[in-house]
């Protein structure tokens, strides 16, 4: 079977949006007041493009931003935020603003979620929370500027269907956006809020959250083919229902569709079930009608999380199998949706305290170590395409530079073996390298025409040997913290896809015709003046 794809640089094409490259995901604020995240992100935005960075724990208790003296005045201190803020829009990134969870001293219940105990539960006062983000929205406006400001996005809370991120009900959670977005339209009309950052999409719509807070459901019916069902995110109907009544505003919508781990309630009881290999494409799809025929259909929608798997210990994470259902995902949900944010972009991330090892199934395409893992070049290939397309098959897309008139081809091997997204592998690498080793090698065929002859095109491969860090790391002896010699190896490793230069021939042609192996993802492509490699 040849995955083939043909197009002419001179031909029309239709708009692309990098959706993909919107924004980005992190763990929790305080950890971008680290040297080593900071310059992480310079690096993927640098390579990616990414424009927003998202984030946990923005009111958490190492963050200052809020505290209540004896008396029962309120002390508000943006020091810590500020100083984060202005290194991201230093690294030419915007923040996607999360506004959670509760400072310790508004809390209802403390420390219920994560390692470093996120206060998962609603503010005890509804009032004093709309006077905190009030305070910080006019702040934030002082300091950048209302133009500046206004090209953020304000989400209310993270995943408020879990408990333990949201100690209340779904009225309750309901409540607390209406009160958000009315504290930020004070402040600024133009401010964009959203939500309801719900986690996860659900089977047949039987746990989409159509009964008022639920709890549990005592019987949980069984298909034999759950991918069979229609998947529906979870609470956003009544989201959009409940806003609409009240005249509440909604410029964006907001939720996590893994494709892995559904709740089968609203508080934290969960089945898991690894979706098939197009269930993102899929829910899209389903969030796109939902919005478009919604009360809000100009409603902007972003995925504001997603992977391959909602867990940090995936080993799956570290190997190419994770980069390829990216590019595959994102290639095959083209025009459906804003955003979707790769969760995350760095393992400097503590949900469940620090990983032991250097590669241990973190989240992040880069190692805490800094070594890029190859879901970094999956991100950097997709950034490397052009704003038009004009040519598209399964497994491959043509795109063109509209400033330049450069061409850009990229192209993917998802063994058809596999019919899910990338099987989780926890506790051990085993399911990793066995889905690694699944699959035949397939013939890669793409044809350019229209290029000035002789025109110089790249060729880079992204595989289990190239721009792939992990077995020279396991070589190595795997040493949870190498030396600085190892790392910088490693780093090296990590950043090294292959690389071929070729040209077209005098017609203005180019062919690229060769086997590629299970997982391969390539990018045929024209230098492009100006962007780093």
């Amino acid at each position: 079977m040849t995955i083939s794809i043909t197009a002419d640089g001179g031909a029309p094409g239709e708009p692309l949006v990098h959706f993909w490259s919107t924004c980005v995901g992190a763990g929790r604020a305080a950890e971008g007041l680290r040297a080593g995240w900071q310059e992480q992100l310079q690096l993927v935005a640098d390579a990616a493009g990414f424009g927003y960075v998202r984030f946990h724990g923005l009111l958490h208790d190492d963050m200052f931003v809020h505290r209540r003296e004896p008396d029962g005045t309120d002390v508000h201190n943006f020091q810590y935020v500020d100083d984060l803020f202005d290194r991201l829009l230093d690294a030419g990134v915007r923040p996607f603003v999360e506004l959670g969870f509760s400072p310790p001293d508004m809390a209802r219940e403390q420390g219920t979620t994560f390692w470093w105990k996120a206060n998962g539960a609603p503010p005890t006062d509804l009032d004093g929370w709309a006077e905190l983000i009030r305070r910080l929205a006019e702040h934030w406006i002082a300091r950048y500027g209302a133009d500046e400001v206004r090209t953020w996005y304000f989400e209310v809370w993270n995943e408020p269907n879990l408990g333990p991120f949201f100690r209340g009900s779904k009225s309750e959670y309901f409540a607390l956006y209406g009160a958000t977005a009315g504290a930020l339209k004070r402040a600024d009309q133009g401010l964009r809020v959203g939500g309801p950052a719900t986690s996860n999409f659900v089977p047949d719509g039987r746990f989409a959250g159509e009964h008022e807070d639920v709890s549990q459901h005592a019987i949980v019916r069984e298909a034999e083919d759950l991918d069979a069902l229609e998947w529906r995110p979870v609470w956003l109907q009544d989201f959009l229902t409940y806003c609409h009544q009240r005249g509440l505003p909604v410029d964006f919508v907001s939720c996590h569709p893994y494709p892995t781990d559904w709740a089968l309630d609203g508080h934290g009881v969960h089945q898991q079930h690894t979706r098939a290999a197009d269930a993102t494409t899929r829910d899209l799809r389903t969030l796109r009608e939902l919005v478009d025929n919604s009360p809000y259909p100009d409603a902007e929608i972003h995925l504001t999380e997603w992977n391959s798997s909602p867990s940090s210990r995936d080993h799956t994470h570290d190997y190419p199998q994770a980069a390829t259902f990216v590019v595959k995902a994102n290639l095959e949900s083209i025009g459906l949706v804003d955003s979707l944010a790769y969760w995350v972009f760095t393992d400097v991330f503590e949900e469940a305290g620090a990983g032991d090892t250097a590669f241990h199934g973190g989240f992040g395409m880069i190692t805490f170590q800094g070594v890029p893992k190859p879901v970094f070049h999956a991100y950097r290939m997709l950034n490397r395409l052009g704003d038009e397309l004009l040519a598209r098959t399964d497994g491959a897309v043509v795109t063109r530079h509209s400033a330049t008139g450069g061409l850009a081809a990229l192209a993917y091997h998802y063994p058809p073996e596999v019919t899910q997204a990338p099987p989780g592998s926890f506790g051990g690498r085993e399911t990793a390298e066995r889905i690694l080793a699944t699959g035949s090698p397939r013939r890669l065929r793409v044809e350019l025409a229209g290029l000035r002859p002789g025109a110089s095109v790249t060729i880079e491969t992204l595989d289990a040997r190239n721009g792939n860090a992990l077995p020279i790391w396991q070589a190595m002896g795997a040493p949870d913290s190498p030396s600085r010699q190892q790392t910088a190896l490693l780093r090296e490793a990590g950043r090294s896809v292959r690389h071929v230069v070729q040209q077209a021939d005098e017609q203005g042609r180019f062919l690229f015709d060769e086997e590629v192996r299970p997982w391969s993802v390539v990018l045929v492509h024209q230098p492009v003046p100006g962007r780093s490699r």
